[in-house]
């Protein structure tokens, strides 16, 4: 197998001391150098001689000396839209202003801001060959704390997607690139397609090699695929690709799991090699799953890429498919593995999903367990197993996915800001809904149902002790559990979960401090 050459430039290594970050990159003849705490992403590709073209992130700053604005909020109750910018520079997202600004209605994301000079901003995409004109996705559907601080990403659901077809310095006719976003393997499917990169710009599918994008999800295009997924993929167009005859031919290659937050990486010379790589974004390096030649089929060796970007769906506008972004660059040629491995690094410095700071309240934000009160399960605690909630024994000695499952963080009410929701601690932007009344762990897609039917309104417990919840959407029934599942059930009714027998013990939870670290 050939591997790219270095595309270093010898003047980078003047300032190198100034931007290299975390791990040393090799420069020039390999000589390393020694890193610098303050450089991100950008900072770090920009000295190696692959500078970003373009630098999307709901959450923070790419380059240590962005001071601009992240993304555009826009609210449902009046249209009026606002800038979500940086706490400081080279900081992270001020949330708060977003939740001031949609205070008592609802937002949706219209337009991501490009943090490099090339100002390729992200906005909602139009119509394409295969999917209609696409959404905003809802503002406040994936809170998540990075860097210790409570911000948003994105969370995708089937026919949301954004786009610019009119960039500046992206890749075209073959050029070579690098790419990476940070992700989630716990929100995802098999529908076409989850991507981040380089696209058509007419939306259409313009044929093989017009497409140089990272795709993430559970779809296997080119059988074999080996394990369950999530993979990180090529999607080059026409197919989504893990080595040169499309299927994998790394059997140890069995996707990413249910990783809550996955650093993915494609690059590309564009006329002979690329290579895909993933880490987790919460601890660890990169595992390399592909380096080799293009495509042996016509039409991608050399590439053709058109140059526009796409979040969320395919370069056709298939959008079908879920995911979850939270930062990603493409850079002007393709970056040393030391730059890759450097800017893994800092991504794992940041602390994705890293503890809330508070615990055992319903204060938004506060980390809980919900331990039963019936005399039977006093050990037991609400956790969620496969996609349901069920009531399960918990103890010191439990598993440490056990104790996650068993963890959720209390947010402000979904469809009301006086009561809660409560998001899975393991799952991002998965939170706990009832469904014809028994209760889900599903992640939000923004509308008014399931804002509706995930939002619990607390008082004291029935019983006297601890705490009831009713459900905002059917204020006679309250989070009970029955059989070892979870229901919304009234007092007394036609369901076997309405029974009224010990119903008043069984809907009154003690708010415990959190099962997972």
């Amino acid at each position: 197998m050939r591997s790219c050459p270095p595309r270093v430039k010898r003047a980078a290594l003047s300032v190198l001391a100034a931007f290299v970050t975390v791990a040393a990159l090799v420069v020039g003849a390999g000589t390393p150098q020694a890193a610098a705490a303050s450089s991100l992403p950008c900072d770090v590709y920009a000295t190696a001689g692959t500078p970003c073209v373009a630098a999307h992130s709901m959450v923070r700053a790419l380059y240590s000396s962005y001071s601009g604005s992240l993304y555009q909020v826009q609210r449902a109750s009046d249209s009026a839209t606002a800038n979500i910018g940086l706490l400081s520079t080279g900081g992270y997202a001020n949330a708060a202003a977003q939740d001031s600004f949609c205070a008592g209605t609802t937002c949706i994301i219209t337009k991501i801001y490009d943090q490099s000079s090339k100002h390729n901003d992200l906005t909602v995409e139009g119509a394409g060959g295969a999917g209609a004109a696409d959404v905003g996705a809802p503002a406040d559907a994936l809170p998540v704390t990075v860097g210790g601080h409570q911000v948003y990403g994105l969370e995708i659901s089937a026919g949301m997607g954004y786009r610019d077809n009119s960039t500046s310095g992206v890749a075209t006719n073959g050029a070579a690139e690098g790419m990476y976003m940070v992700t989630s393997g716990t929100h995802v499917n098999g529908a076409c397609c989850f991507d981040y990169g380089n696209a058509e710009t007419n939306n259409k599918d313009t044929g093989n090699g017009h497409m140089d994008a990272i795709n993430f999800g559970t779809e296997c295009w080119f059988a074999p695929c080996y394990g369950s997924g999530p993979w990180v993929q090529a999607d080059l167009e026409n197919g989504l690709f893990q080595s040169n005859l499309g299927y994998s031919t790394n059997s140890s290659n069995t996707g990413t799991g249910a990783t809550p937050f996955v650093t993915a990486l494609l690059k590309n010379n564009g006329q002979n090699h690329f290579a895909l790589k993933w880490g987790n974004a919460q601890s660890g390096g990169l595992t390399t799953t592909y380096s080799g030649g293009e495509p042996t089929t016509s039409g991608y060796s050399p590439m053709h890429q058109e140059g526009a970007i796409v979040l969320g769906t395919g370069g056709d506008n298939s959008n079908g498919s879920i995911g979850s972004f939270f930062e990603g660059v493409m850079t002007s040629g393709i970056p040393t593995d030391a730059a890759d491995d450097a800017v893994q690094s800092n991504i794992v410095s940041v602390g994705y999903g890293g503890a809330t700071g508070s615990t055992g309240t319903l204060n938004p934000a506060s980390e809980i367990s919900l331990k039963a009160t019936t005399s039977c399960c006093t050990t037991d605690y609400v956790r969620h197993q496969a996609n349901a909630a069920v009531l399960s024994a918990i103890t010191s000695g439990s598993s440490a996915l056990d104790k996650s499952d068993a963890t959720w963080i209390v947010r402000r009410g979904l469809a009301s800001s006086s009561c809660v929701s409560f998001e899975s601690r393991n799952y991002p932007g998965d939170y706990l809904r009832h469904y014809n009344f028994k209760l889900l762990r599903q992640p939000m897609d923004g509308t008014a149902t399931f804002r509706a039917d995930a939002t619990f309104c607390p008082e004291t417990g029935k019983s006297g002790t601890g705490t009831s919840f009713a459900s905002y959407n059917y204020p006679t029934r309250y989070l009970r559990h029955y059989n070892y599942n979870v229901y919304i059930a009234s007092d007394g009714g036609s369901n076997a979960w309405d029974s009224a027998t010990s119903w008043a013990d069984d809907v009154s939870w003690v708010v415990s401090s959190p099962w997972a670290p």
